[in-house]
């Protein structure tokens, strides 16, 4: 497996990072994982380290390459989940420490997305949006039926309203385990937290891993302009990227 692989987390305007990305992979495998804490419940930053601990664990403990990539992330994002429950499990609900995450695991040519609120997860192919992921968000839901369009949403009043998250409630959040994309040489795979495109146009997005631009000045480019588009009350902007080479 040829690939080229980028993380990158900025605080922002914020006092704290509550953001975690990763990137975990073996020969034959890869994991790209980004977590936000919701800091509007107690101990954001430590609800996103817990996720992100639980996923990269669970990844480097199984046997790869992945028999089962998306059974693998379904119930990794549910033993995430269970963990962030356990950790708030002493506190009144509407505190307990919450997140939300995108996956995105790649193996034999392939691609599989998983995610969980308001983090993405965009597969960019010849310098364009090929896919991305929906949010789980209220928003989202207005703009499918059509009630609102892209460039309302930045300023919707309920733009930062998750339909799911992870822990909080012990039921199992919706989560989306997409299948399997093929992937073909050149494409680039990133996952981020909504302060990195909630700042950026999808021509911005489109244009990480552009010829002769390294996948690490890709993302700080792309992460520093997010901040100034979000200013001057930019959140936690991360994000982590893979370029397929075959």
């Amino acid at each position: 497996m040829q690939v080229e692989f980028a993380e990158l987390s900025l605080v922002g305007d914020r006092d704290e990072n509550q953001d975690r990305v990763a990137v975990a992979h073996s020969a034959s495998t890869a994991l790209l994982l980004a977590v936000d804490g919701m800091g509007g419940h107690a101990d954001g930053a430590r609800a996103a380290a817990v996720a992100t601990e639980t996923v990269v664990e669970a990844f480097r403990r199984t046997t790869q390459p992945l028999f089962d990539p998306q059974g693998f992330l379904h119930l990794t994002i549910g033993k995430a989940h269970n963990n962030l429950v356990q950790l708030g499990g002493e506190l009144r609900m509407e505190a307990r420490p919450r997140a939300t995450c995108a996956l995105c695991l790649v193996q034999d040519g392939r691609a599989f997305f998983a995610h969980v609120g308001d983090s993405r997860i965009y597969h960019l192919r010849q310098q364009r949006v090929f896919d991305r992921t929906r949010d789980h968000s209220h928003v989202e839901l207005l703009l499918q039926e059509g009630l609102i369009t892209e460039e309302e949403i930045s300023d919707h009043p309920m733009r930062n309203f998750v339909e799911c998250c992870l822990g909080g409630n012990l039921v199992l959040p919706g989560m989306s385990v997409g299948s399997a994309r093929r992937l073909a040489a050149g494409d680039v795979l990133l996952v981020c937290t909504d302060g990195f495109w909630s700042g950026l146009e999808d021509a911005d997005v489109a244009g990480l891993g552009k010829s002769g631009e390294a996948l690490d000045k890709g993302l700080r480019r792309l992460a520093e302009l997010a901040v100034r588009n979000n200013g001057p009350h930019s959140d936690n902007t991360s994000a982590a990227a893979l370029r397929w080479l075959g």
